[in-house]
């Protein structure tokens, strides 16, 4: 420093002092700067007080020499004491100078300028609030200075401020939240310390709503939130407690639109803590703004699905996540189906542009444009629009929600319990909302057959309960229900239409085709048989689903639908059915269902007295298709008393390739006629008389039986037939009145036993073709 300079009104003893490296030196020099300055204020000279503090910022607290830039800060520091409440008049030239020494190399020189600015902000109080920001700005990095005596200075000064602020009523708030929400983002600890803090002590203020710009502080407080020190967790913890509270006392003046998405994200992060508080949030939002939440519909079920699949490790998470979902599920309502017609939120507030968040939300939380479930998120939040004061119009957005179902539904390495949450948003959205959702059901389709391969039988319930659903609801009714799944089944589009009840007729029909017989009944639509066709196709392609699951899926299904459809569809498609074994496997499925399950108890029922044209049209087109495994056809001619067609069926079969797999099936139905399903057959034994074909019958499947277990136990059961010798009476047995039940007038029993040859036929030289191929394994049995 020039010291030839003149730096009046400074003394020359004044500038020595202040340059002096000792500390009791320069603050002599304080002290009679402080009086200089009190003369000149008594005097009103403010030229002269000016002239002072520029003389002091710019020679001494921005000089390149330490010791000059000590004596200049304390120096201002005087300057303020003596200036008293007129301080505020000259805060600017006081503050700045205090400010840039800050960021001195010199960890004292940081202490002294913490010093003087608590010194100055002590006088000016309230004065200084139009400067809190660059105070704030200041603060926030001498809170992470390493020297511990700053950051100690730091805190009183930061405390003072408090004060302040909290006694006042002229906060700029406003003003304020660009440095908040810019420094929320600090990854220093001791910053991040101080952000919590500041943001304490301001919800505390009666004056200060913060509440109003919580949507832009709360991705910052959530990244806090995850901060490796347990007390900044804890600090953070408590503000986000504070707003949740002050959230539910005030939730009309909540803007939970804004804040939908931020929620979202850390809903899916990996900190047990964020994803937590984050789901409790998302509770609270759910319940309380209701269907303001609906456009983020898809965002939500993004979060919270994976959660539902948490072991006990983080059962607090799974429980909150079920809760959400379940609140979420009970917003959609039977008025979203209609088109075009949004319906007006409660509340009087409205959040951004649903399209527009919506298309935000499916291409980060939803999943990339490429439609994929990729749950992973970029680090920045999207700018929000403001909300408006007017009522907004809520629509349910149903594109990202199927979506998101499909894509969970289709990831095999999701939880059990998130695969049966995706099912039953389905199955609710198609009871709520049929006719938008019936938009989505082609690309649906596909992915619920698939799941029935799941390895839960809870899944695979839901997922039967979702496409029977589909396939009876009237929304699903349709002219064309769109093209097929492959060409395997050959059959046409004109050929799948849901028939009409005039064209239902077999009866003395000869060579109807089974398709005529579809069922009619007005609970089924048009996908109903398309659902058929693609189960059949599913089981032709998956043996061992058939093997393994075939039985339960159709029993669930026939307690879920209409059992007579079930079978009438099924019949109908395997008649059309080209791989003869397959068709084969099938009917002997489908035989051993209708014989034994109590889910078909009405239906054996209708089959077994043929009294109504609609059992007897049922028994035709079954018939048809069970013509595919002679063995079947003979049991369903025993459950329907159609006895003396057994006998004439039975009598067939010594033109046929007699097999182990044939021979095993004959042995089955043996064992089955032992079963309660035929007690009813056991018992007309015992009158001879009106029933010698049922006898017949019975010792044609004892004669074609080899000496086995199954032979020796029908052998005994005919045993005990009274009267055994009323069986050779030869014309006079043709002669004897039948039962009504075992032959119906109704029945072209000549046509459908020419059919039963056809079908034979055909496929003993399908048997042929792969045997001459040397493909297949040549099972006959040489007798």
């Amino acid at each position: 420093m020039n010291p030839e300079k003149d730096f009046a009104p400074l003394t020359p003893n004044i500038v020595r002092a202040l340059n002096d490296k000792l500390y009791e030196k320069r603050k002599v020099a304080a002290l009679e700067i402080e009086k200089l300055v009190r003369e000149f204020v008594a005097q009103n000279n403010t030229v002269q007080i000016k002239h002072v503090i520029q003389t002091l910022s710019q020679e001494f607290a921005l000089s390149q020499h330490p010791h000059s830039r000590k004596g200049g800060l304390i120096g201002l520091a005087a300057c303020s004491i003596a200036l008293g409440k007129d301080s505020g008049l000259y805060l600017k030239e006081l503050i700045e100078p205090v400010l840039t020494c800050f960021n001195d190399a010199d960890s004292r020189l940081r202490y002294y300028a913490c010093e003087a600015l608590y010194n100055i902000v002590k006088v000016a109080r309230g004065a200084v609030l139009p400067h809190f920001n660059v105070l704030f700005d200041g603060l926030s990095k001498l809170a992470a200075d390493p020297d511990p005596n700053v950051k100690s200075g730091s805190e009183l000064l930061d405390r003072l401020l408090k004060d302040i602020v909290t006694e006042s009523n002229k906060f700029d708030l406003v003003g304020f939240i660009p440095l908040l929400r810019e420094r929320i983002y600090s990854n220093n600890q001791y910053a991040r310390q101080f952000i919590i803090s500041w943001i304490l002590v301001l919800e505390s203020v009666p004056d200060i709503n913060l509440l109003d710009y919580l949507p832009e502080i709360l991705d910052g407080l959530f990244q806090i939130l995850g901060d490796n020190g347990k007390e900044i967790r804890k600090m953070c913890e408590v503000v986000l407690g504070e707003f949740l509270k002050e959230i539910k006392k005030n939730p009309s003046s909540v803007k939970f639109a804004e804040m939908a998405n931020i929620l979202v994200i850390h809903c899916q992060t990996t900190d047990d803590l964020i994803q937590l508080t984050a789901m409790c949030w998302m509770r609270e939002f759910i319940q309380l703004a209701g269907r303001v939440m609906l456009p983020y519909s898809s965002g939500i079920l993004t979060a919270v699905l994976p959660c539902l699949a948490y072991d006990d490790r983080k059962k607090s998470i799974k429980e909150v996540a079920n809760v959400c979902n379940q609140s979420l599920m009970k917003l959609v309502t039977p008025e979203d189906d209609e088109p075009d017609e949004p319906k007006p939120v409660v509340q009087k507030q409205a959040g951004p542009n649903p399209d527009d968040s919506l298309a935000k939300q499916e291409g980060t939380a939803s999943g990339g444009p490429d439609g994929s479930c990729d749950s992973s998120f970029s680090s920045g939040i999207s700018v929000f629009t403001p909300a408006s004061t007017e009522r907004a119009p809520v629509t349910l957005h149903l594109d990202g929600i199927v979506q998101v179902l499909s894509c969970h539904l289709s990831n095999m390495a999701i939880g059990m319990m998130t695969r049966i949450a995706v099912l039953k948003w389905l199955y609710h959205l198609y009871i709520k909302t049929p006719r938008k959702m019936f938009r989505h059901t082609d690309s649906l389709f596909p992915t619920l057959l698939q799941t029935l391969s799941d390895e839960s039988d809870e899944v695979i319930l839901k997922d039967l309960e979702v496409l029977a659903e589909i396939a009876s609801s009237p929304a699903g009714q349709m002219d064309d229900p769109g093209p097929l799944d492959g060409p395997d089944l050959r059959v046409s589009h004109s050929e799948l239409q849901v028939p009409t009840p005039g064209r239902a007729g077999l009866l003395k029909t000869p060579g109807t085709k089974g398709l005529e017989c579809s069922p009619s009944t007005p609970t089924m639509n048009s996908y109903f048989y398309k659902f058929m066709i693609n189960l059949l196709k599913r089981f032709s392609s998956e043996r061992k689903l058939l093997e393994v699951r075939g039985g339960f899926i159709i029993r669930q299904l026939c307690l879920l639908l209409n059992a007579e459809n079930i079978f009438h569809s099924m019949a109908d498609i395997l008649l059309r059915e080209e791989d003869l074994k397959f068709a084969s496997t099938m009917v002997h499925t489908l035989n051993t269902i209708l014989l034994t399950s109590t889910e078909l108890f009405q239906l054996r029922n209708q089959l077994k007295d043929l009294k109504t044209p609609e059992s007897q049209n049922l028994f035709c087109c079954l018939y048809r298709s069970w013509c595919h495994n002679p063995v079947t056809t003979v049991s369903l001619c025993f459950l329907t008393q159609n006895y003396r067609h057994a006998y004439d069926l039975i009598q067939k079969f010594g033109d046929l390739e007699v097999t182990v797999d044939f021979l095993t099936e004959v042995d089955k139905l043996v064992q089955l006629i032992e079963c309660p399903i035929f007690t009813y057959l056991r018992l007309q034994l015992l009158d001879v008389k009106n029933n010698p074909y049922l006898i017949k019958a019975l010792y044609g499947l004892l004669m074609l039986l080899p000496q086995s277990s199954a032979f020796q136990l029908l052998s005994h059961r005919l045993q005990c037939v009274p009267n055994p010798e009323l069986l050779q009476t030869g014309d006079s047995a043709k002669a004897a009145p039948t039962s009504q039940k075992a032959d119906s007038p109704s029945i072209d029993y000549a046509e459908l036993l020419q059919h039963f040859e056809r079908v034979q036929k055909k496929h003993l030289e399908v048997r042929h073709q792969r045997s001459g191929r040397g493909d297949h394994l040549d099972r006959r049995v040489v007798l």
